[in-house]
């Protein structure tokens, strides 16, 4: 029997209710992430878009400035950091009541949105490539994305043979889980890592078993959106992804998904309305 998992996340004080699913829009502050529809630089850029996001419906936004698609190339720390920062702060005075994601594995570059006004760090390594992570998020007592990851970016797509897919990463959260809650960090959500050290035909099983790491007792995010899975599979690029896209963050929704990160804001919201008035409510 699956465990309930837990649905709320204390935001400064306030509790953010997930029963509901959330969508989270992507925000890259980078040259070269895969997608380019997801980049911004400029600061009347940043707010536009974020201002384009909540007016579609996203709960969150999530702040990137390291892109993490296979292969990317190194950037700084003070580079990272300053990306970050150059966004979280004029979307903290522009949008009061937004809530903003850090997409990070650098606990240094964390803390820098997080004093800005960020509200949850977004760390695709899980803690693996800064050993000052955990202890980071545990000091700061703000919500932590923990999401599944082999390597680096740069050598993930090398790492993906697992003796059983499932089991082993989610032997492999459930161990970063218990750290975790034995610093007292209380507010966790969970990430599988679609394509980050998983082959296309990994990712599909992933999909197929996501319920299972509802076992963890933490709402479950979803990034899928215009992935590699999508495309390959359908051969065509990301920029015309959209509609699978869309297909899979259903499925995932149908198999417990609490957050959905996507580039494309409106139809995700979209979805998540129409699976709720088919009577899927609460999650």
């Amino acid at each position: 029997m699956l465990q309930v998992s837990k649905k709320t996340l204390n935001i400064r004080g306030a509790l953010l209710d997930l029963s509901a699913p959330v969508v989270m829009g992507i925000m890259n502050i980078t040259p070269d992430s895969f997608y380019s529809g997801s980049r911004v630089a400029a600061t009347d850029e940043i707010v536009e878009k974020a201002g384009q996001m909540l007016s579609e419906g996203a709960g969150m936004i999530d702040i990137g400035g390291y892109s993490t698609r296979p292969g990317a190339q190194e950037v700084s720390a003070e580079e990272e950091g300053d990306r970050i920062e150059s966004a979280v702060e004029p979307l903290a005075k522009f949008f009061p009541d937004l809530i903003i994601s850090v997409d990070t594995f650098r606990a240094e570059v964390a803390e820098r949105g997080i004093r800005k006004g960020a509200h949850i760090i977004n760390d695709v390594a899980g803690g693996t490539l800064d050993d000052a992570m955990f202890e980071t998020v545990a000091r700061l007592r703000v919500p932590y994305i923990l999401m599944h990851m082999r390597g680096t970016p740069q050598t993930m797509n090398s790492l993906t043979d697992y003796e059983r897919l499932v089991p082993d990463i989610l032997r492999d959260l459930r161990q970063k889980v218990a750290v975790l809650q034995s610093k007292g960090v209380a507010d966790l959500i969970i990430d599988p890592g679609f394509g980050f050290a998983k082959t296309i035909a990994q990712n599909f099983e992933l999909m197929r078993e996501l319920k299972q790491f509802q076992l963890l007792g933490y709402p479950v995010l979803v990034g899928i959106s215009r992935k590699t899975t999508i495309y390959k599979t359908l051969h065509i690029s990301p920029e015309e992804a959209l509609n699978g896209t869309t297909v899979l963050n259903t499925l995932a929704l149908e198999r417990g998904a609490s957050i959905l990160r996507v580039h494309d804001v409106k139809p995700a919201v979209e979805a998540v309305k129409l699976w709720m008035a088919a009577g899927n409510y609460p999650n």
